[in-house]
């Protein structure tokens, strides 16, 4: 394995390491703060003493620092591998904001453009180069930067290169090849959120990293709240939810086109500014839709998981999934879209046993068979983590590899104080209906049953003769499917899979008929609002949207919620006073300081 330092050829001619004061210095006046975050200096300490290096940082952890800063610091071009045409957009919107010369390679451009752009970048016009991994495919391209001075090569969601990895992807293969083809080799960070064990020593072997120079800061999200909801509307809860956290930013995950065009057309109803993103609908509605949710046009973004990879909107509030996901490494990587600003946001996982079936039925679609048998075992992980009681955000550090951690006294698990009620004797009505209609049926037509339906199929089948039948007739057939759902949740019941499914009585729920065992059922999660009302917070809030609307981008990128609740609570009236918000440097400063400080100025005078 070729060792790092052999790699480092700006390092050589520098003579000395460059002091990290000077990345520090970079860090204050361009991005506006005063310290690095966990794991940051650590990296950036790396790639500047010329170590290739893995950073494994959870989503929101601030992973681009690590390659931005120190491209103010090398001389030269630092390349940015990443698959997300968006992000790309995103991040080179944010760089030109605040005075970095930034561009981005992707299939956007148009012949013109693209040449236009490797023209600037030949003449070391960039500090950053954002570049697809189909890229490298072309040789010409290859041999094009190969006569460009680039001292670092980052690779973002580097995970794509391993294939243990959720989301494997054949041209991040190539890398390994195109780094070593550099005359001088430029040193490597290799950056991903969602990593195992098995995906980390992966990347290390195929990027030649060394594993003593990996650095992970722990996956733990300490603003997020995560919670597991089982047997409940779902609809009414998604429609509660968005009406309570109504103005704050949204993305709720399904997982077939199905059931977003249906949680989409129910909140269009209920006049929600929503937006919806599926593979099924087109190129220019998708890009129109995510530009809507990016500018804050709308609220709520509905979404397969099509969506949202690389998308840096920082001031998502909330990510709820209206259906489970295929595995974790989804899952965290889809919840931790909330809250990459650092304020408290929430993560609700709304779980069904349908969705079970769903999932495997997906997997078995999947086109690489020999992956099937991994998947499931991801997808096992997955099901387990909505039946646990123990802590949530536990659960899913230890499923990355981390030991000997506490409890984090804020998931739902953790804090749940709702009462408990017995329903012994309502858990045997059902299980008791169950049996008697031969154990062959799905939720739907049990529930039919129990509620005294005249539905055409019970009265064929003759279950109105049952001594079961009617026996939940107070209640109607939604409730009584959500309560059926509690019943599978808690493993009374089994579904067995095939083309429709088929609940029966599992052994844990015959010991529940013969009364060995009684059940207990806490009462149902109420949704809540998230913030407080700020009214100066709301006025800044909506000058953002405005300046926002003047430059053409969306209103993180002129200043995170952050920053906003930062600025609202100091309310800063100087310019050395504004400089102290978190997140403003001096180009923030320049560009939007007077605007800000005189809506203060006015809030403060309104106050009088």
């Amino acid at each position: 394995m070729k060792s790092a330092s052999e790699g480092a050829f700006f390092f050589d001619e520098l003579k000395e390491v460059i002091p990290i004061d000077k990345a520090l210095s970079i860090l204050s006046s361009y991005f506006g703060y005063t310290s690095f975050r966990t794991g940051q200096e650590n990296a950036i300490n790396n790639v500047l003493e010329g170590k290739d290096t893995l950073c494994v940082m959870p989503t929101g952890g601030g992973k681009s620092v690590c390659y931005q800063v120190p491209a103010l610091v090398m001389e030269g071009t630092v390349l940015v591998v990443s698959p997300l045409i968006s992000l790309m957009k995103d991040q080179v919107d944010a760089l030109h904001q605040i005075g970095i010369p930034a561009a981005y390679i992707n299939s956007t451009l148009s012949t013109e453009e693209y040449f236009g752009t490797m023209e600037i970048a030949a003449e070391g016009g960039y500090r950053l180069l954002y570049v697809a991994p189909e890229r490298f495919e072309s040789q010409s391209f290859v041999q094009q930067i190969n006569r460009m001075k680039i001292p670092m090569i980052a690779i973002d969601e580097a995970h794509c290169i391993s294939q243990w990895g959720h989301d494997f992807r054949p041209s991040y293969r190539m890398m390994s090849r195109v780094i070593q083809s550099f005359e001088k080799r430029p040193v490597v960070l290799a950056l991903t959120a969602t990593a195992t064990p098995a995906v980390r020593d992966d990347i290390c072997e195929q990027l030649h990293i060394e594993s003593d120079h990996t650095v992970m800061t722990g996956f733990e999200r300490s603003n997020l709240t995560f919670s597991v909801i089982k047997g409940q509307d779902r609809e009414k809860f998604v429609k509660d939810y968005v009406k309570k956290n109504e103005g704050e930013a949204g993305i709720i995950y399904a997982a077939t086109r199905k059931a977003v065009d249906q949680v989409h057309a129910m909140l269009e109803r209920t006049g929600v500014k929503v937006a919806r993103y599926h593979a099924g609908l087109s190129d220019v509605f998708r890009q129109t839709e995510q530009d809507r949710f990016l500018m804050d046009e709308a609220t709520v973004m509905v979404a397969t998981n099509a969506f949202g990879m690389g998308i840096d909107k920082s001031n998502i509030r909330y990510v709820i999934h209206y259906q489970m996901p295929k595995n974790m490494e989804s899952y965290y990587q889809e919840a931790g879209r909330a809250g990459r600003d650092g304020l408290d946001s929430e993560c609700t996982l709304l779980f069904s046993s349908q969705d079970v079936i769903t999932q495997r039925f997906l997997i078995d679609q999947s086109q690489d068979s020999q992956r099937i048998p991994a998947e499931l075992e991801k997808l096992q992980s997955m099901i387990d983590y909505c039946h646990t009681e123990s802590c949530l955000q536990k659960f899913i550090i230890a499923y990355f590899g981390e030991s000997e951690i506490e409890d984090c006294g804020r998931c739902a698990n953790c804090t749940d104080t709702r009462e408990r009620f017995e329903v012994t004797v309502e858990v045997q009505k059902v299980l008791s209906c169950v049996i008697r209609m031969g154990q062959r049926f799905g939720k739907t037509m049990i529930a039919q049953v129990l509620t005294g339906s005249r539905n055409k199929k019970v009265l064929e089948f003759g279950f109105d003769k049952l001594t079961t039948y009617g026996l939940m007739k107070e209640r109607n057939a939604k409730d009584v499917s959500d309560f059926i759902e509690f019943i599978i949740s808690e493993n009374f019941l089994g579904v067995e899979n095939g083309q429709f499914p088929i609940i029966y009585v599992t052994e844990q729920g015959k010991d529940v008929l013969t009364g060995k065992v009684k059940v207990f059922r806490k009462g149902s999660v109420e949704t809540k609002q998230i913030t407080k009302e700020d009214p100066l917070f709301n006025q800044l809030r909506a000058l953002r949207m405005k300046l926002a609307q003047e430059a053409g981008v969306p209103p993180f990128v002129v200043f995170s919620d952050k920053t906003l609740r930062d600025m609202a609570a100091k309310m800063p009236v100087t310019e050395e006073a504004f400089l102290e918000v978190n997140g403003v440097g001096a180009a923030k400063l320049e560009r939007y300081g007077e605007v800000f400080m005189e809506e203060i100025k006015s809030y403060s005078a309104e106050l009088v």
